[in-house]
């Protein structure tokens, strides 16, 4: 921001604050300021005071922001993005039915609505509302927000619900009849909390919830499993597992898997490891298994997926594998496996699922989508590929795994609309049943790959999108995103936002694939965890640098974006290389990390980056903890933080300190909190389209100044 921008900014939020009762005072649970910290009160979420501090925030960067010209028309043709009606419905089978949720301008809330696999087909199909969501809000006077359900197997008639109160995690959980469409009369009703049910019969749940004092982690997740009979009240639920407080969580899974019933106990020590415990009549049978191994089934097969190297009976199997193996036969001590996968050092297992007699495997090469179809047959599995697209990704599901080989498969790139094919396993070919329409102009456009050294000699991969034959002067507007944390892929997929808000407007894109992603497996993952945690925003560095070296952007022309842990990637960045950048959105972030294992959900992510408490963890954490190295005497780029006062994941109070930190400095600020959405920032899609507009306005117009 120029300094009039600064000064007009400072002018008009002043006289905002000035108008504030001069003794506001915070809500009853409010922390109070310190010496080393004075926006302690900022984590009071709901405090009087914090709530004015955030409405005040709001209307300045409202006035700036949305007044811009062509704010309204993007707010607008973003709006008709998400509402359309042209965009694919996704679906899931329970029966023979085909169940959806849906949100458009007519359903802001949504509706969920089910069809016939033959009226699916079609480009208008006929649809049956199962629930009115804004209706049920409207009638119940309550700010429902859609969170999913529960399916009672196998007979698919009831479900769980689950309704959030403005987007946060925590949800209510209620007894739905899918044959009524109604809420059972006296059925199970879980309070507001979050919570994890599984039906084991028809009137037995298995239930994690918050059962009162001492019974959630440190992390607020639940840690005590119960047994809980129909018509009987939640307190006389019978214990039958309890983890300990400083677990990250405990849940419960009961899976329906080609004919076998398996009721599952899932205790989690910590983000990255587990105990899993299978119910044999009355005994919790816990797995003999790696702590960070990962389980799944396929009818009788155990599955193992790898996130360490696993040395068993002489054999070494590497981090990133999948081994196979008959279940009864490995309870019984038995450790004779299949290797399904191996890893390389560029290729790795992104995704399973399954069909009636295969298992899909969608693995990843350079970070392109390769999947494969494996069957058992003649006392091996054989290998079989299945298309793809070159720079795309794909989504493989099969769509009934009892009862057929069928599988939806979705295919998406950068530029290409998103299409959606029907196919059957072991048949050659797949039909297009639907397809995304053009939500923004594409032609003359191209999707590269590049690589970038970072400072210890890793090699980076970075897509790039943008115009064909770019002139390489330093002078293309260039947006950079990034993730890399807790081993999740970033993967090419068509954004039509992004494309109607940035490419059609001449601007380049570009993702970089960082280490702490998953990208290249588990290994991929650890190197930036915890005290290696520096190599994640040293690969980000590299790639910007990588850009600027060769043409494609300058630094005054190079804007990034990240939101939660890659909104801590966004705070790094402007503590740590302000240099490399013209502006910042920064969203839902982690930015206090001295204090983030102290708010929410915080703790369950000390497997990640490191307990700061512990004065060896806190020796690295300090070193690119945003919050405690931002300075006044440098210069930043202007930034824009954006985040939600219904997170209940990560705490808006990162976001609200940070901005207030820099505002007292002189730095050049903007910030908005939607006060309602949750961890994704919005509770429906025209809160959606707004936030969006508002972190492309004002990183297009920082960027082209």
């Amino acid at each position: 921001m120029p300094p009039s921008f600064k000064a007009r900014a400072r002018a008009a939020l002043l006289a905002v604050v000035l108008c504030l009762p001069p003794l506001a005072r915070p809500a009853a649970n409010a922390v109070s300021a310190t010496p080393d910290d004075p926006y302690l009160w900022l984590e009071d979420v709901t405090g009087d005071k914090a709530l004015q501090w955030v409405r005040a925030h709001n209307a300045l960067s409202t006035r700036e922001l949305a007044s811009a010209p062509g704010f309204t028309a993007l707010q607008n043709r973003l709006a008709d993005i998400l509402n359309s009606r042209a965009r694919i419905p996704q679906v899931v089978k329970h029966g023979p039915l085909y169940y959806n949720f849906w949100r458009d301008d007519k359903n802001p809330r949504g509706l969920w609505r089910r069809t016939t696999l033959e009226e699916y087909k079609k480009t208008v199909p006929a649809w049956e509302t199962v629930l009115d969501l804004d209706q049920l809000a409207a009638t119940e006077k309550e700010n429902w927000v859609w969170h999913g359900y529960t399916i009672l197997k196998p007979s698919c008639d009831r479900c769980l619900l689950e309704l959030s109160q403005g987007g946060a995690d925590a949800a209510v959980i209620r007894e739905f009849d899918l044959n009524s469409k109604e809420f059972v009369p006296g059925g199970f009703t879980v309070p507001e909390a979050k919570s994890g049910v599984a039906w084991r019969d028809r009137d037995t749940l298995y239930i994690s919830t918050d059962f009162g004092p001492g019974s959630l982690t440190s992390s607020g997740y639940p840690r005590i499993i119960k047994q809980w009979q129909r018509a009987t009240p939640l307190s006389q639920a019978r214990t039958v597992f309890e983890a300990q407080a400083t677990d990250v969580s405990a849940g419960v899974s009961v899976d329906h898997d080609h004919g076998e019933v398996y009721e599952w106990i899932h205790r989690g020590p910590t983000f990255f490891t587990d105990e899993m415990f299978l119910r044999r009549g009355e005994q919790w049978v816990r797995i003999d298994k790696p702590p960070d191994a990962i389980i799944e089934t396929f009818g009788k097969l155990l599955l193992l997926r790898l996130r360490s190297d696993w040395t068993v009976n002489h054999n070494t199997f590497l981090a990133g594998s999948l081994l196979a193996a008959n279940l009864e036969g490995y309870l019984q001590g038995q450790r004779d496996f299949s290797t399904l996968f191996t890893p390389s050092a560029r290729a790795s297992l992104s995704a399973i699922s399954d069909t009636q007699h295969f298992l899909v495997l969608t693995e990843l090469d350079n970070v392109h989508s390769r999947p494969w179809l494996l069957r058992f047959s003649g006392g091996a599995w054989q290998r079989t590929p299945m298309p793809a697209p070159a720079f795309g990704s794909v989504g493989i599901q099969g769509i009934d795994p009892d009862e057929s080989d069928d599988y939806f498969m979705t295919e998406t790139d950068f530029l290409t609309p998103s299409s959606l094919l029907l196919g059957t396993a072991g048949q050659p070919g797949a039909e297009k049943i639907k397809s995304l329409p053009a939500f923004f102009n594409a032609d003359g456009l191209e999707i590269q790959q590049f690589e970038a050294r970072s400072k210890d000699g890793t090699r980076v991969p970075y897509f790039q999108v943008g115009r064909k034959g770019l002139k390489l002067d330093g002078g293309n507007i260039t947006l950079l995103t990034g993730y890399g944390g807790f081993e999740i892929p970033e993967l090419p997929a068509y954004n039509p936002a992004r494309g109607a808000a940035w490419l059609e407007r001449g601007g380049v894109f570009v993702l970089a694939n960082i280490r702490g992603g998953g990208e290249f497996g588990p290994q991929w993952h650890e190197a930036a965890r915890k005290q290696n945690r520096q190599r994640a925003y040293d690969d980000f560095i590299a790639v910007a640098e990588d850009l600027i070296a060769r043409g494609v952007t300058a630094p005054r022309r190079l804007g990034i974006e990240g939101r939660s842990n890659g909104g801590l990637l966004m705070g790094v960045m402007l503590t740590q290389r302000p240099d490399l950048f013209g502006a910042i959105h920064c969203g839902s972030p982690l930015l206090d990390m001295r204090r983030y294992n102290k708010l929410l959900a915080g703790a369950s992510w000390m497997d990640e980056y490191g307990d700061p408490g512990k004065p060896e963890d806190w020796a690295y954490i300090q070193k690119y903890s945003p919050y405690q190295n931002v300075r006044a005497d440098r210069s930043y780029p202007p930034i824009l933080i954006t985040t939600s006062t219904r997170d209940d994941r990560v705490h808006p109070g990162h976001a609200r300190k940070m901005a207030a930190r820099l505002e007292e400095q002189g730095h050049q600020v903007l910030y908005y909190e939607n006060i309602e959405g949750g961890h994704g920032a919005a509770a429906n899609n025209r809160q959606a389209a707004f936030m969006d507009a508002l972190a492309y306005t004002f990183l297009w117009n920082e960027l082209s100044r």
